[in-house]
C-alpha cells in the first residue's frame, strides 16, 4: 500500500508511526508533515485543503490510501471530492463524507443529531440573527453556569463557559452580532452545564460495523490543578481508571449503537474514526461533542497502546468488512506530556532551538516544529508531546516526565501533574 497521511501536528505523528509499523505499509508521503513525521515518510508540501493538488499527487505517486488527520479537509468534502471523481474512486478514503463531518463541523446538527437518535447529552437551544433577542430572554432565565457553543469549526476556542447572566449575554452578543468566532459563530448553541468528570472514547467505524479503541482522557488546561486558559490539550492518559466493563456497556448501549444506527438511518457514509467527547454525571455517561476525527493529543497516547495492524483496519473500513477483523489494546498504561512554548495558548514565541536526547525509552511525537537550516526549532504553540508505556500509570509517568528534563528550548512549559487524579 502506497499512503497519503494529511496533517502537520502530532496526531499525525502519532498515526505516521503507527502505519509504517504495518508490513501492508509499502510507501508513506505525510503532507505537509513535520520534522518528527518525516522520520517515518517522506513530507511533501501539500496545502490540506487544495483537493486538485492532493488529487494530482495521488495518482502521480499512485497512492492506494488517503488517511486525513485534522477535520478541516473533512467538512470542506474531500471523501465527496475523491469518491465522486472517477479518476480519484479506486483510492481508499480513511474519513467521513461531507455530510457525516457535521457531526464535528456543525454544533447544532450534532445535537439535532443526538436528539433524534435517544442519544444523551446536555439540553440545548439554538440561535442566531434571526432569533437574536429570543436568545438573549432565554439567557437571562437560564439556570448557571451557562455554556455557549459557536457553531462551525473555531480551531477549539468555540466554547465558553458563562457564570452569570450578563457575561453570558455579552458573550453571546459578541459571538453572534460581532462576529466573535468569525463564521463558525453566526449561529450559538445554549447547552446546559453538566458536572462530571470528562473523558474521550475512539470508534473506528466502515458505517455500519465498529471497532472500540483504548480510551483516553486529556487535559486542556494550560494550569495545573486544571486551572488557567483552555488549549488544545497539555498531555492525556490512557486507559482511563474509572471507565470500567460497566461504564463501558453503557457508553456501547447508549452512544455509539445509537450513532451508528443513526448514521445508517439518516444515510450518512462513515469509514473512518468518531471521537465522542463525554462527561460522566454520576454513573451515567453524555455526549460532549462528536469530532470526526482523533483528537491530539489523545491519538499520541491511543496509537502507542493500539496492537492491530492499522493499514489492515483501514482497508477493511473502506471495504466494509470491519466485522471481519479484530482490535488489540494492548496491556500497559500510557501517559502522553506536552510541551509548549512560553505564552501559549495566547502569543507565544517561535524559533527556539530544541535539543533531543540520543535516546530515550520515551516517545517523542513532534507537533510544532520545523528545522531551519539544519536546526530543529519551536513553530507553534505545542511543540512536542513525550508518550511512555509501562504496566502502571505512575511509573509510565515518570517515564515521560524523565525524559522532557531532556529535552530543552527556551521557554519550555509543561503541566507536572499529567493524570494527578488516578496516582
Amino acid at each position: 500500500m502506497r499512503i497519503l497521511l494529511l496533517g502537520s501536528g502530532g496526531r499525525e505523528h502519532a498515526l505516521a508511526r503507527k502505519l509504517i509499523q504495518s508490513p501492508l505499509c509499502e510507501s508513506l508521503f505525510i503532507a505537509p508533515g513535520n520534522p518528527g513525521t518525516a522520520q517515518c515518510g517522506t513530507n511533501v508540501a501539500l496545502s490540506l485543503t487544495d483537493f486538485e493538488s492532493i488529487a494530482t499527487f495521488c495518482l502521480d505517486h499512485q497512492i492506494h490510501q488517503l488517511v486525513v488527520g485534522p477535520e478541516e479537509p473533512l467538512v470542506k468534502g474531500i471523501y465527496n471530492y475523491f469518491t465522486e471523481t472517477p479518476s480519484l474512486s479506486h483510492i481508499q478514503v480513511i474519513g467521513p463524507s461531507q455530510e457525516a463531518a457535521q457531526l464535528e463541523g456543525s454544533k447544532a446538527f450534532a445535537k439535532r443529531f443526538m436528539q433524534d437518535h435517544g442519544i444523551p447529552t446536555a439540553a440545548y437551544r439554538s440561535f442566531n440573527a434571526t432569533n437574536f433577542e429570543d436568545g438573549m430572554i432565554y439567557l437571562a432565565q437560564h439556570t448557571l453556569p451557562i455554556v455557549l457553543k459557536a457553531d462551525g469549526l473555531a480551531a477549539g476556542k468555540g466554547v465558553v463557559i458563562c457564570q452569570t447572566h450578563e457575561e453570558a449575554q455579552s458573550e453571546f452578543k459578541a459571538m453572534i452580532q460581532e462576529q466573535k468566532f468569525g463564521n463558525a459563530s453566526a449561529n450559538v448553541v445554549v447547552e446546559e452545564f453538566l458536572t462530571g468528570i470528562e473523558c474521550s472514547f475512539f470508534v473506528l467505524s466502515d458505517g455500519e460495523h465498529y471497532h472500540l479503541l483504548p480510551s483516553a482522557k486529556d487535559y486542556k488546561r494550560i494550569g495545573e490543578g486544571d486551572t488557567g486558559l483552555n488549549t488544545g490539550g497539555m498531555g492525556a492518559i490512557s486507559p482511563v481508571p474509572f471507565v470500567d466493563e460497566v461504564f463501558t456497556q453503557k457508553v456501547t448501549e447508549r452512544i455509539i449503537l445509537p450513532t451508528i444506527h443513526g448514521l445508517q438511518k439518516e444515510n450518512l457514509i462513515y469509514k473512518g474514526f468518531i471521537f465522542i467527547g463525554l462527561i460522566k454525571v454520576n454513573e451515567d455517561p453524555y455526549v460532549i461533542e462528536y469530532n470526526c476525527r482523533m483528537g491530539d493529543p489523545e491519538t499520541e497516547v491511543v496509537m502507542p497502546r493500539l496492537e492491530s495492524d492499522l493499514v489492515d483496519l483501514f482497508q477493511h473500513v473502506s471495504q466494509g468488512t470491519l466485522h471481519q477483523t479484530t482490535c488489540i489494546h494492548r496491556e500497559e498504561a500510557a501517559a502522553t506530556v506536552v510541551l509548549v512554548s512560553q505564552g501559549y495558548p495566547e502569543a507565544y514565541e517561535k524559533n527556539k532551538v530544541i535539543s533531543l536526547p540520543s535516546s530515550s525509552e520515551s516517545i517523542i511525537f513532534h507537533a510544532g516544529t520545523q528545522e531551519i537550516q539544519g536546526e530543529l526549532v519551536s513553530a507553534g504553540g505545542r511543540v512536542m508531546a513525550v508518550t511512555s508505556l509501562h504496566k502502571e500509570l505512575k511509573h509510565a509517568l515518570k517515564m515521560s516526565y524523565q525524559t522532557i528534563d531532556q529535552i530543552h528550548f527556551e521557554g519550555k512549559n509543561f503541566r507536572r501533574d499529567i493524570g494527578y487524579e488516578f496516582v
